[in-house]
């Protein structure tokens, strides 16, 4: 189950600095995770300081 992020993106990219699978990407207003390329590790919720990210 990959993970998402919400609106409570503040965009600071914390996530995509955690993520080993370069599955986060900046996109329009936030940033946004590859379902297909998601190892469901759960870094990028970790190192989330917004809690914009949960499982799908």
């Amino acid at each position: 189950m990959a993970y998402v992020i919400n609106d409570n993106c503040v965009q600071c990219g914390a996530c995509a600095a955690q993520c080993p699978a370069d599955a986060i990407s900046e996109g329009a207003g936030k940033y946004e995770i590859n379902a297909d390329a998601c190892i469901d590790c759960g870094g990028c919720a970790e190192g989330c300081p917004a809690d914009a990210i949960a499982q799908a």
